[in-house]
């Protein structure tokens, strides 16, 4: 078994969270290499949507495959008649723009090539830890030895451990995209969620809600996906896909041209905060990163990536500094207190959510999109203080009508416990 020359650092992973750390360590000018089961030039699967303010303060604006201007959201009943009011428009008054995936891809793969990483194709087996270095044994015959292990590998992470808090709430979503008879959205639109449910009959309302989410591309081709927001079991994709095609009928829309569909992903959204005591980092999907309210990771990773690879850059200036000790560093940067306590309020959100039926569903989101626009915005990103935060949710509960206030405060089953947390954060 051939052993390779000690690094700074060991990547596991070859998607967003894997090459936004990888390439955040590089530019601190650490010795780093990746190891991947695919190649880091695969190309990515899914798509990454952004709001046009968070990419323009990180400056990457350039990356964007669209940018829309006119985006809105539908939280009425519907009706066949256009003019009714349960066909009202809450507009946003923000840009959203949607990655180009290669090139999102290329940014991050430029800054690792910049830096000459060493890639290693291949599974990790085994990991070992000791007081200097760790360890791990690929399924090429390779031990790879670096400082720090950073288990970057997805949402079913190789190495990394955490805690089961009990099930966990999945968002998934049935797309396709087209021409069509007519158009299904009005031209440079972007609609973040469509919660009308006038296709459906009073038996299916009572069912699990889905919106769709909806976007012009251009050049008479249309993004249009049915999504449920987060739910434990999921909502199967055969049933998001009979209820996207129900809600084409219903407006009289009909496929004409079908140039991709998209059979879903399964996205975990309250997946816990891993242990930080162990002596490997976690990032991206591995460490919880995924926000539970929105299901936004890729500005996350743009954000605290950099902020992590100085904290362990200063850290490995000590060279008798342990993994384990390394490893600590890495999860105090990334999950200090404050964060930690938003995440807690945000998961008890999405319990909250999980429970409502689609009357009370539509009216939470009327009185959410209501609250000024940085407030919404910043919860949606995840840039709002702690105490912003806890502002914004009391100046929504105040303001609400009793029917969500009682949805609100009763609790069912962890919901008291997530409060709790959000309170009371243990430093460990």
């Amino acid at each position: 078994m051939s052993t390779s020359a000690l690094k700074d650092a060991l990547v596991l992973g070859s998607g967003p969270g894997a090459l936004s750390i990888a390439a955040a360590l590089a530019s601190e000018n650490l010795n780093v290499e990746i190891l991947s089961e695919q190649s880091p030039e695969e190309p990515w699967p899914f798509t990454y949507g952004i709001w046009g303010e968070e990419v323009d303060e990180l400056g990457l604006s350039h990356l964007l495959e669209h940018r829309w201007v006119n985006t809105i959201s539908y939280f009425g009943e519907g009706d066949k008649d256009p003019n009714s009011k349960k066909n009202e428009v809450t507009k946003h008054n923000r840009d959203y723009g949607l990655f180009d995936k290669n090139k999102l891809q290329a940014y991050w793969l430029a800054q690792c090539n910049k830096a000459e990483i060493e890639w290693h194709k291949g599974s990790a087996l085994n990991l070992e830890t000791n007081e200097l270095t760790s360890t791990v044994k690929t399924s090429k015959g390779k031990e790879l030895k670096a400082r720090l292990v950073i288990d970057a590998t997805g949402y079913k992470p190789v190495f990394i451990k955490s805690t089961n808090q009990g099930p966990v709430a999945v968002q998934t979503c049935y797309g396709i995209v087209g021409e069509f008879n007519a158009p299904p959205v009005e031209k440079d639109q972007f609609v973040l969620m469509d919660y009308r449910c006038d296709h459906l009959n009073p038996e299916e309302r009572k069912e699990a809600p889905t919106f769709l989410y909806a976007m012009d591309m251009g050049d008479g081709k249309f993004f249009l996906e049915e999504t449920s927001l987060g739910l434990f079991p999921p909502v199967s994709l055969d049933e998001l896909k009979r209820r996207l095609e129900k809600r084409l009928q219903t407006r009289g829309l009909e496929i004409k041209s079908l140039v991709h569909e998209e059979h879903g992903s399964y996205l975990p959204m309250n997946m816990p905060i891993p242990d930080l005591t162990q002596p490997i980092l976690g990032f991206g999907g591995s460490a919880g990163m995924v926000h539970p309210a929105s299901g936004y990771m890729v500005g996350s990773l743009l954000r605290r990536a950099p902020k992590v690879a100085k904290v362990l850059s200063l850290a490995m200036k000590d060279p008798k500094a342990s993994s384990a000790s390394l490893a600590k560093k890495g999860w105090e940067a990334l999950w200090p207190s404050e964060l930690r306590r938003k995440q807690a309020i945000y998961k008890f959100g999405l319990e909250k959510l999980m429970r409502f039926e689609e009357k009370l569903l539509r009216g939470f989101f009327v009185e959410f999109f209501s609250l000024p626009n940085k407030q919404w915005y910043g919860f949606l990103t995840n840039t709002l203080s702690l105490k912003e935060l806890i502002s914004a949710m009391w100046k929504m509960f105040r303001k609400s009508p009793w029917t969500i206030k009682q949805g609100l405060m009763n609790m069912h089953g962890r919901e008291l416990n997530l409060l709790f947390k959000a309170l009371i954060v243990n430093n460990k």
